[in-house]
């Protein structure tokens, strides 16, 4: 049980964070925590059929091969992990009437991004211990957070935007190169020292978070309203 509470603690305190800072229009919490449901449950799911399904298209053998792992990180477990979240956002959370402005998008792909980090993290915990649960608290799950915010600021936009498509798909796209890169250092260990790729590319992504979380917080049309 202890372990369990340190799994998910990380998740919750950054779920608190992204609350505290939808200052001017919360979201309905019963919503909130569909999504979250949905992102522990729904999007596991489906990243475990598209993983079954790359190892049948695209097996890769386990070796030393840069270009495999770049392909392992981009295209299998960026693209399948991102997009199982994004399904989520787009075809649930982004028709809600509750989605009534850009930082909701923020939000609720923080939602669905922190409840695929809580199983994730409780699996990895629960095998790998206490030793395990401290480095993702500062790792693996602040990025799971910021592969979040990236794709749900242009998801945000793109519900209140004529050009949905582009917004939404470029939203999906920065969360799949962030992750893509956090995982390719990480994948590459092989190589000497390579690993501070990864915590540079996470550096990266909590800079462009928070810029993508004040934007949004200043063009609140709520934020007058206060």
């Amino acid at each position: 049980m202890n372990l369990f509470l340190v799994a998910i603690a990380p998740v919750f305190i950054i779920i608190c964070y992204i609350y505290i800072k939808d200052k001017y229009e919360k979201e309905p919490k019963i919503l909130l925590f569909y999504n979250f449901l949905l992102g522990a449950i729904v999007s596991i799911i489906i990243t475990t059929i598209l993983y079954y399904g790359f190892d049948i298209v695209l097996p890769l053998p386990n070796n030393t091969s840069i270009f495999q792992q770049f392909i392992k990180a981009f295209l299998v477990v960026g693209l399948t992990e991102e997009f199982s979240k994004y399904i989520i956002v787009r075809y649930f959370a982004q028709t809600k009437k509750a989605f009534n402005e850009p930082f909701d998008g923020i939000v609720y792909a923080v939602m669905v991004s922190m409840g695929f980090a809580a199983t994730e993290n409780i699996f990895y915990v629960l095998e790998g211990g206490y030793q395990t649960a401290l480095l993702r608290a500062f790792t693996a799950v602040p990025a799971h957070a910021t592969f979040g915010i990236l794709m749900g600021y242009y998801m945000g936009k793109a519900k209140f935007s004529n050009n949905k498509i582009i917004l939404n798909l470029t939203g999906l796209l920065l969360a799949v190169i962030f992750h893509g890169a956090y995982d390719f250092f990480l994948f590459i260990d092989f190589v000497p020292g390579i690993w501070i790729g990864a915590f540079v590319s996470l550096i990266i992504g909590i800079i462009l978070s928070r810029k993508a979380i004040k934007k949004h917080q200043d063009n609140s049309i709520f934020k007058n309203l206060n």
